[in-house]
């Protein structure tokens, strides 16, 4: 099969399509054929070396939407055929979701939203997963005010909808041409990038990565989510400060499908290319203000 993989640390032109054996499912895990793979700034991070690998074959891609091809010993529950979506977990591995084919846990794996095509729906695991568990840390009571930065961002304006579903009220932070679009989403009041929320509110859901400018926002007390482990500011005026990493998880992926379905969640792609267009891809993801996720697909051209 073909998949993109580094040999090398650098820029897009790094990212290289390569010939390997096709993956064998082994105890509990079952074999995807991908038909879509989200491009996230996860895999440009892995492409420049910051997780570290130099000197192996590193493989690309985290999200996956497809089909379910073979099932490992032991697996109950799926079976080949099944439409699925699932997040490969893990930034130094030897192959990903950009691939022809993938090999994940069983646990990792959910039913795809039956609303939408192979390529949004590629865009859900990793962000919203990511989102869910953000506003999930967030810890706060109905009616407690948050204000989600780079909430115009794939993770952001996901962390907006599930912020408002749990009945937190919510700022969102974005450029000024995203103020439509973000409430639309539910926020309640919108701060314009680079100036000043009209108060305190009680927590933070950093999507922008901001750090420290984000924690100025929160109120003696409050909390501050970060969505990059060891990249959070640190604690002052009693706020909690918390660092939240992703996981693996088939049965709260699960539940976001259930509210993508339902029309609660709006999924986003920018741009899809084939999975042979990869290094256009990686050059895309390097550009400011892309809106919405960019998405291989299983088309050679």
């Amino acid at each position: 099969m073909r998949a993109a993989v580094v040999n090398a640390f650098g820029g897009p032109e790094q990212v290289e399509i390569v010939r390997v054996p096709v993956p064998r499912p082994a105890a509990g895990q079952v074999r995807i054929r991908v038909a879509a793979a989200g491009v996230n700034p996860v895999d440009g991070a892995v492409r420049v070396g910051v997780f570290g690998g130099a000197g192996t074959r590193l493989g690309l891609g985290w999200d996956v939407a497809g089909e379910i091809d073979e099932v490992g010993p032991g697996v109950t529950g799926w079976s080949a055929g099944q439409r699925v979506v699932a997040l490969h977990y893990g930034p130094v591995k030897p192959l990903g979701t950009h691939a022809e084919y993938a090999v994940l846990d069983a646990s990792a794996v959910a039913a795809a939203p039956a609303t939408v095509d192979d390529a949004a729906a590629a865009a859900l695991p990793l962000s919203g997963l990511t989102a869910a568990r953000a506003v999930g840390l967030l810890g706060l009571a109905p009616g407690s005010s948050v204000l989600v930065t780079g909430a115009a961002g794939v993770v952001g304006a996901l962390a907006v909808q599930l912020a408002v579903r749990a009945g937190l009220v919510v700022t969102a932070l974005a450029g000024e041409a995203d103020e439509e679009f973000v409430r639309s989403l539910g926020a309640t009041e919108f701060v314009p990038r680079g100036t000043a929320a009209a108060g305190p509110v009680d927590g933070v859901v950093d999507a922008a990565v901001l750090g420290e400018p984000a924690l100025g926002f929160v109120r003696d007390g409050g909390v501050y989510v970060g969505l990059r482990p060891h990249a959070g500011p640190a604690a002052e005026r009693g706020i909690r400060v918390v660092e939240q990493e992703v996981a693996a998880d088939g049965a709260h992926l699960a539940e976001l499908v259930h509210l993508v379905d339902e029309g609660a969640l709006t999924l986003r792609v920018a741009q899809t290319f084939p999975l042979a267009d990869a290094v256009k891809a990686h050059a895309l993801l390097a550009e400011p203000g892309t809106r919405g996720r960019l998405v291989l697909t299983a088309a050679w051209s």
